[in-house]
């Protein structure tokens, strides 16, 4: 039996977590759970599952927490400290499914108890990918990936020999704007860029697949999950999302996973690696789908992309700038306070006025996360005050 602590435990991915392990009771027994709010639905689990442990981040949610698990023997906590503090508990198997870089000093703290990572918040990689590399080696934790396109590439990847590897393909579904002109898209409402046409996934990761930064991010993950070097990983656009990436070797020979787009199946990986665990999806039926359709992404429409490749190539503080950028942006955009192609825009402004050296520690990786927030929450007041356009040319967008 495997212990294991979820962190972001009534997110979609903690859910579909949830829902494998609670098939499986004899196989898994819960240690802590934590949410940010969601009280009722984290008590919830908490007590179907029979967690030691449930952590809720805002603090003003602990006594309604208290109060829905009175009797029930599960401790109650609450505020940043106390989720970490779940995350340093040693589970055999902590899935890190805290959106953004929130996650981040949880998902650290797992690595330095010890255990298994098994990472779905690739922000974390992407701001920290240096700092949580040395931590990992120094604390003998093992990293697992739970996005879909890299649980992918770790199926098809020979790591005993890294060198017959000529490149890794990440694939992208293009989201629910692949058609549209960049004319179309400057109307694009939050709920139309939540849609997206083949996953159920949150708001915040909706709407970076929408305007293809999801894939940037995932590319700077890459880079630090696999031993490959950032020039010979690429991203394809593939509709039906059947093919989930690829990895090509020297010899010509190309490795792919295929499967249904459902999350559980990447999560069960990770849970059960390195043995398999049975999922409910549905099946793959390659006469049903009929045709699988390729095409290069488009950096003038999507240009989240190449800012995203441009980031890893620059490498320092960049990454963590063009993370911390887009989570202000996107928020932004959620509320209504500023249009979809201002995105990507506000990112690029954001990198083109700070350039710090690059973080050592994890404190200087939150620095450099806070002073970029604050950058790009100051342009977006100019946004506000009608220099909407002036940003927008940044990258090109007329």
């Amino acid at each position: 039996m495997k212990t294991v602590t979820i962190l972001g435990a009534t997110g979609s991915i903690g859910t579909s977590t949830l829902d494998l392990i609670e098939r499986s009771p004899e196989a898994f027994r819960v240690v802590a759970l934590t949410a940010n709010a969601d009280v009722a639905k984290l008590a919830a689990a908490a007590k179907r599952t029979g967690a030691r442990r449930a952590v809720v981040a805002d603090e003003t949610c602990l006594p309604a927490l208290c109060e829905l698990l009175a009797g029930s023997g599960i401790e109650a906590a609450a505020g940043a400290e106390a989720v970490c503090e779940a995350a340093a508990m040693g589970a055999d198997v902590t899935v890190a499914a805290i959106v953004g870089c929130a996650g981040l000093k949880p998902a650290m703290r797992a690595v330095e108890a010890g255990g298994t990572l098994a990472l779905a918040n690739k922000e974390a990689l992407v701001s920290a990918g240096d700092v949580m590399k040395r931590a990992i080696a120094a604390h003998g934790a093992t990293l697992l990936p739970v996005d879909s396109e890299h649980s992918a590439i770790f199926q098809c990847l020979d790591r005993t020999a890294p060198a017959g590897v000529a490149r890794i393909v990440l694939t992208a579904s293009g989201g629910p704007f692949r058609d549209r002109s960049t004319d179309e898209m400057r109307a694009i409402t939050p709920a139309q860029a939540i849609a997206h046409p083949n996953w159920s996934m949150g708001a915040k990761i909706s709407v970076d697949s929408a305007t293809m930064m999801n894939k940037g991010l995932e590319l700077i993950e890459a880079f630090h999950l696999f031993p490959v070097p950032a020039e010979r990983i690429d991203v394809l656009v593939h509709r039906q999302s059947v093919i989930h990436s690829m990895v090509e070797y020297v010899d010509g020979s190309v490795l792919a996973q295929l499967g249904t787009p459902d999350m559980r199946t990447p999560i069960a990986v990770a849970l059960a690696w390195p043995q398999r665990m049975a999922t409910p999806g549905e099946r793959l039926d390659l006469v049903a789908v009929g045709r699988l359709d390729f095409e290069a992404p488009d950096p003038v429409r999507f240009p989240a992309l190449t800012l995203a490749r441009e980031a890893l190539m620059a490498g320092g503080a960049r990454p963590a700038i063009l993370n911390a950028a887009n989570e202000v942006a996107v928020a932004a955009f959620l509320a209504g306070r500023m249009g979809f192609l201002e995105i990507a825009a506000i990112v690029a402004d954001t990198l083109e006025r700070y350039d710090p050296a690059a973080p050592e520690t994890l404190d200087a990786v939150l620095a450099v996360d806070a002073e970029a927030r604050a950058l790009t929450a100051e342009r977006i007041g100019a946004v506000k005050a009608g220099a909407g356009r002036v940003m927008t040319q940044v990258v090109g967008v007329t």
